[in-house]
């Protein structure tokens, strides 16, 4: 990213990206300032081309069935997202582990939300992981990509309580309401070049978070 130029995302989803609108609408209130150069899809059906095209955000889709390997279809995402200058890959509920090619495109430069407190319940459903285990607080992180699962270093978190009564639904949109708080917040701190990674730890320069609430709102803490 050149100085003093507006942060360029590239945005994958696979549904419906409600964490995509989030970044939009941090955009449009000005709270957040960036472009979102291109939407990638792996879905043909899915819900984020409908917002991509309300919001007049270009958008591809292209479909891992179609190339020979996985590499290779990431090389291809990895060249879209290069051609158009894009700073920082966004993943906004893309229900694939990113590949090497695209990790080496773009190192500590990819993002991702988990609906969980990492390094607790990776993968898939971890709301539901979350209430089987019985905790009694759960929540969302925000952390940069690696080649594992889930496995990356940690940006930023936001907890939420888990109650007795709680459904999978219901716990999940609850951490969502964060979900939508947190993943912008810390796009904008990257583009203000206020993370730095050491190793497993990303350090965040300055005051964090400009709302003290997004730490943890609902406890309070």
């Amino acid at each position: 990213m050149e100085c003093g130029s507006q942060l360029r995302l590239g945005v994958l989803a696979s549904g419906r990206g409600s964490n995509f609108q989030s970044i939009i609408d941090a955009i449009d209130n000005k709270t957040l300032k960036a472009e979102i150069a291109l939407l990638i899809t792996d879905n043909p059906s899915a819900l984020a081309i409908e917002r991509a095209k309300k919001h007049g955000v270009a958008y591809l889709v292209i479909k891992p069935r179609e190339f020979g390997s996985r590499d290779e279809f990431y090389i291809k995402a990895a060249d879209e997202l290069k051609s158009r200058r894009v700073d920082l890959v966004i993943l906004a509920g893309f229900m694939r582990i990113v590949g090497k090619p695209l990790i080496d495109s773009f190192p500590h430069r990819i993002m991702n939300i988990h609906p969980a407190l990492l390094p607790a319940f990776p993968g898939l459903r971890g709301q539901k992981q979350a209430l089987e285990y019985g905790v009694k607080v759960s929540g969302c992180t925000v952390h940069f990509v690696d080649e594992g699962m889930d496995t990356g270093p940690i940006i930023t978190q936001a907890a939420v309580p888990v109650y007795h009564d709680d459904t999978e639904e219901i716990l999940s949109e609850r951490i969502l309401k964060l979900e939508h708080k947190i993943y912008p917040e810390a796009i904008r701190l990257f583009s203000e070049s206020r993370l730095k990674v050491e190793g497993r730890i990303v350090r965040i320069q300055g005051n964090f978070p400009s709302d003290a609430s997004l730490v943890n709102p609902s406890l309070g803490l």
